[in-house]
């Protein structure tokens, strides 16, 4: 393998997947006209429960202009909606609407589907320990 090839990287291998996972999802959930940071907030806010824009930024991975820039899309498109807290009145928390509750239902099934096709074609056991060993890589790169 020359010096200079990038695949010897796991950090470019990680991107490289990452980038055709990303593009699938996109493509899978395009008839809905969101992208993928919508449907993980959508997918996380499912649950009716509320969440502050700090918890949310941190389960959908995207940092705080970024998350306020696709929330506030998603509030205008009905899809959710802000809150005060009632028990904090600083924090604002971010609830999923009907019309949202309706869409989530859609991209899920979108989205699994496309998986199901990605671990269809890596087979079932290398599915879970690609799993796994994504999971334990996670938990042993966090910063202390």
């Amino acid at each position: 393998m020359p010096e200079h090839d990038l695949s010897q990287y796991l950090a470019w291998l990680l991107a490289s997947a990452h980038r055709q996972m990303k593009l699938g999802i996109a493509q899978s959930i395009a008839d809905e006209d969101v992208n993928e940071e919508h449907w993980r907030i959508l997918q996380v806010v499912s649950d009716e429960q509320g969440h502050s824009m700090g918890e949310l930024a941190e389960q959908v991975l995207l940092n705080g202009p970024a998350l306020t820039k696709n929330v506030d899309r998603l509030v205008s498109r009905g899809l959710v909606q802000r809150a005060q807290d009632a028990q904090d009145s600083r924090k604002v928390l971010v609830y999923i609407s009907d019309r949202g509750l309706e869409m989530v239902g859609r991209l899920k099934r979108s989205v699994d589907a496309h998986h199901e096709a990605i671990e269809e074609a890596l087979g079932p056991r290398n599915s879970k320990q690609l799993k796994r060993l994504l999971e334990r890589l996670i938990a042993e790169s966090r910063p202390e």
